[in-house]
């Protein structure tokens, strides 16, 4: 099982790409395809059929995935390398930057 060093709920800033410089939370990790869904960011157009759920049909913006290895973690606007620290029974996570816990 792989680990990631981003979680769901965390800040992050798009580093590498077409949407590089852009921000938002994580709204799910989807680990079998190393691939992150970031609100907001890497919006595309899903054409749909009229159904029960949705009568009018049309044009709907979503998400779609970015690989993991192209956003980083925000701590105070600036994107920080995450690293993992033992204290006392916990692991942690901490900033690379400023070696505090996240």
């Amino acid at each position: 099982m792989k680990k990631f060093k981003i979680k769901s709920g965390d800040t992050v800033k798009v580093i590498a790409g077409d949407h590089k410089g852009s921000e938002g939370k994580v709204l799910q990790i989807l680990k079998d395809k190393d691939r992150v869904l970031v609100e907001g960011v890497n919006m595309v157009s899903k054409h749909t059929k009229p159904s029960a759920a949705n009568p009018q049909g049309g044009i709907v913006k979503k998400e779609a995935p970015l690989h993991i290895s192209n956003i980083a973690l925000v701590e105070n606007g600036e994107a920080v390398r995450v690293g993992y620290k033992v204290e006392g029974d916990k692991k942690v996570r901490i900033s690379k930057k400023s070696d505090k816990a996240i």
